[in-house]
């Protein structure tokens, strides 16, 4: 369904108070975008409630507002001097969804998605490469962007539900037939991908992120396991990994709804990593498919990601293929773009990878999982970002300083706050570290510092190609900038 074939309100799933029922030519959260014939999701902000825009919205033409108690308190009056309708809910953003889904009208017919703190992006890009190799025209969704098959950018992990089912509904009528989703605990704590029909949902891990936004950790998971409790209906399939310390919880979140339920884990699980032996360019693994062996050659590094290939896997089983043939992809998949990304070698043979990771466990398990690949000293770049979960700062530090050979401390995405306090909070957890501001300078330095056998880590941005300083996005790529260092010491420029 296309924003130009109307549609009753009510075929939206959507009642008006007093049974009017509009006809509807469009949907926007945004007021700028709620043109003539539109519904307005009137939501409340972390600022300001939408509802404070109705008015503006209702001189363009909309016909329909969609909001909460509060915000018909604040609008009630102006939609009823319109003659528009009034749709209260006591969750607009679900409606939202529902009604989204119901607009567009078409999504891929087989789709699964992968919550967790970290590998959300590794996970479903591979479930993407895996279907792929099997013969599927398939796409990934989320940090960065649509991917595979039929591509197309995104402003958010999980994106609002209007941008979400435009998209899904263009990536069906291009002929994608799987997708494979990111659910963020922001998008999942906002009901966004509450429209869409999931075969299948994972579970990667759980560590400290984005208290600023959930504030306890309880609330953060409680957000992810809305995934289970929620979303994957009673007769999808959940994959989940018990090497996590939450994962047997999960595992009975999931049960409790009725779902299959297929496990992943280090010794344990259906899907059951024997082994990892690695080297310098990556790593064999042996597991076992319920209890029957296999044995293959992983061209990734880090054996962080052999559980994050291993939930992939199981994630492409539940979709419905068959585990012989999901298995003889493993060996061609490749490095997922900013994530323990090889970016440039010296001539002397020292490496630099740039990695996404910018939670304290991500770092941590990082550097502990680059280690055995490296057979000399190991530097580790990280930095916080601004505006954000302030309590994990020191923590990012210790977790470098306890891991690395040596660490330097530098801006990440400082946004509104002041960089120099930033890091003196990540430097409170590695008060030995190199403290170099400029980002630049701090890759520069670092690859200066490599001898032969030893690496270089860049944490914190991995695919990111802006850096976000005040209200500015200024061009910056971690990928870039360690492969400009090395040409320019190692004087391969012109």
């Amino acid at each position: 369904m296309t924003d130009n074939q109307p549609l009753k309100l009510s075929q939206l799933g959507l009642t008006a108070r007093g049974g009017v029922d509009p006809v509807v030519r469009g949907l926007a959260v945004d007021s700028r975008e709620a043109g003539e014939g539109f519904v307005f999701a009137a939501l409340a902000g972390s600022r300001v409630h939408g509802a404070r825009f109705v008015p503006q919205v209702l001189a363009q033409g909309a016909v329909a507002v969609l909001t909460d108690a509060e915000g018909a308190a604040i609008a009630g009056e102006a939609i009823a001097a319109a003659g528009a309708a009034l749709v209260l809910a006591e969750d607009p953003r679900q409606a939202l969804s529902g009604a989204a889904a119901l607009w567009f009208g078409g999504q891929p017919p087989v789709m699964a998605a992968v919550t967790g703190t970290n590998g959300k992006t590794s996970v479903a890009t591979f479930l993407r490469m895996i279907w792929t190799e099997l013969g599927h025209s398939a796409v990934n969704l989320g940090t960065t962007g649509i991917e595979g098959a039929w591509s197309h950018p995104l402003a958010h992990t999980t994106p609002e539900p209007i941008t979400l089912h435009r998209a899904l509904a263009a990536a069906a009528e291009a002929g994608v037939t799987h997708a494979a989703m990111e659910a963020s605990s922001h998008g999942l704590d906002q009901r966004r991908l509450d429209g869409v029909n999931l075969l299948a949902a994972g579970f990667t891990n759980f560590t400290q992120d984005h208290l600023d936004y959930h504030e306890t950790f309880e609330a953060y998971f409680a957000a992810k396991a809305g995934l289970f409790r929620r979303i994957l209906s009673e007769d999808g399939v959940a994959v989940i990994n018990l090497s996590d310390p939450r994962g047997s919880e999960m595992r009975a979140i999931a049960a409790a709804r009725g779902q299959e339920v297929i496990t992943v884990g280090r010794g344990l699980g259906d899907l059951k990593l024997q082994g990892v032996r690695v080297d310098a360019t990556g790593q064999d693994i042996r597991f076992a498919w319920h209890d029957r062996p296999f044995g293959m050659r992983l061209n990734l590094i880090g054996g962080f990601q052999a559980e994050n290939v291993l939930v992939a896997a199981g994630l492409a089983i539940a979709s419905g293929e068959v585990p012989e043939q999901v298995f003889e992809t493993l060996p061609h998949l490749t490095t997922v773009r900013g994530r323990m990304q090889l970016a440039a070698t010296r001539d002397n043979g020292a490496t630099v990878f740039v990695d996404y990771a910018h939670t304290p466990d991500a770092v941590a398990t990082a550097i502990k999982a680059l280690r055995p690949h490296v057979l000399g000293r190991l530097v580790a770049i990280v930095g916080a970002g601004g505006d954000r979960d302030a309590g994990k700062r020191p923590l990012m530090g210790q977790a470098a300083h306890e891991a690395a050979d040596l660490v330097i401390v530098t801006d990440d995405n400082p946004r509104s706050e002041d960089p120099d306090a930033i890091r003196a909070a990540v430097m409170g957890g590695a008060p030995d570290a190199l403290n170099v501001g400029d980002r630049a300078e701090a890759i520069l330095r670092g690859v200066d510092l490599l001898d032969p056998g030893d690496a270089l880590l860049i944490c914190g941005k991995g695919h990111e190609s802006g850096q976000i300083v005040g209200s500015d996005v200024l061009p910056f790529d971690d990928v870039e900038q360690a492969s400009m260092a090395v040409a320019a010491l190692d004087g391969r420029m012109v």
